[in-house]
């Protein structure tokens, strides 16, 4: 059996692969191209990517042996999952193993934009600070304001433990309305609609999955919608979010500021949101922590062994999706 990697990943997934499989790794980048993967995926039986990766129906039609795509992320826009399930071949994720970094993430990109953190540090760099005095980079507390989670899925519910325990009221939005139970362990208040949360929050935070029906769910009618002094997180993925209308919105002063993880085409970034106020920028690192990209590593190896093994779709442990039997 052979296995491409499509590039160099840190934890022992690789080496779990390469102990029973013949496993090729890719260079940074080489497969992020179209054509250049499409060159080669005929040859493999599994694919091990990343979400840079573009793993289109014309990729998976080439792919006439491969039997498992398994995504390093826990997002899978990157994968036509329609063609694959079409075909056969099963799509496997990482969730669960970085829950708590993201949420982390989020929390931290929060507490940078409520404090002014980013320009106050700029400020004293730049040889500026000249003393303690009483109007020096005011900010926002936390406690006693408004969380409003789009998605309360793993992460946005790792989330609002964060927000509960800094003292924040929780209120959320997901497909699917929480049992009373859950509602009252996390502490949260149902909002009807994405346009009720945004009104109503002090703090909107994305956790939701990149969908059609959540491309640009936060747009120039919803910002118009935020309070004045909201703050809005993005730590789920770019395109969730109209780059342009957000920074034209910043920049007018019209919210409190925004946290971004992810970018509408990543690796760009809209140039107005490089130069907005009281916005902190991250290059796609909220997974990134030595414990999480490993365990992430291992159980995405864990899917491609499992499945060409011949182990059933429930031994899986992260599919996308299960076949019809």
């Amino acid at each position: 059996m052979r296995v491409l990697v499509t590039e160099p990943q840190p934890g022992k997934g690789i080496d779990l692969l390469k102990s029973r499989y013949d496993v090729t790794v890719g260079e940074r980048g080489e497969y992020d191209r179209e054509e250049r993967l499409k060159e080669v995926i005929g040859s493999y039986h599994a694919l091990l990517c990343c979400l840079s990766t573009p793993v289109t129906s014309d990729i998976l039609k080439a792919g006439n042996k491969l039997r498992i795509v398994s995504n390093y992320a826990v997002g899978y826009n990157n994968v036509d999952v329609e063609t694959a399930k079409e075909m056969g071949i099963l799509v496997a994720n990482t969730p669960d193993v970085l829950t708590e970094a993201t949420a982390d993430c989020a929390f931290a990109l929060l507490l940078s934009v409520a404090r002014r953190i980013r320009e106050a540090e700029d400020s004293l760099r730049a040889g500026e600070f000249d003393g303690w005095h009483p109007f020096g980079f005011l900010g926002t507390e936390l406690s006693g304001k408004t969380a409003g989670i789009y998605g309360m899925g793993r992460i946005g519910r790792a989330f609002a433990r964060r927000a509960h325990g800094f003292g924040m009221k929780i209120l959320y939005n997901n497909l699917k309305r929480l049992e009373p139970e859950d509602e009252t362990k996390y502490y949260a208040r149902w909002a009807d609609s994405l346009d009720e949360l945004v009104h109503e929050s002090d703090v909107v935070s994305l956790h939701c999955p990149l969908t059609p029906e959540t491309r640009h769910a936060i747009n120039k009618k919803r910002l118009a919608k935020m309070r004045q002094n909201a703050i809005l997180i993005n730590t789920a993925r770019g395109p969730i979010v109209d780059e342009a209308a957000l920074a034209q919105t910043l920049h007018e002063n019209r919210i409190g500021g925004a946290g971004l993880d992810v970018f509408e085409l990543e690796p760009k970034v809209h140039p107005d949101l490089l130069t907005a106020p009281n916005c902190v920028l991250l290059p796609h690192i909220a997974s990134a922590t030595r414990e999480t990209r490993a365990r992430m590593s291992a159980l995405a190896a864990s899917s491609i062994i499992s499945h060409l093994e011949g182990k059933p779709d429930h031994a899986i442990p992260t599919l996308v999706y299960q076949r019809k039997t």
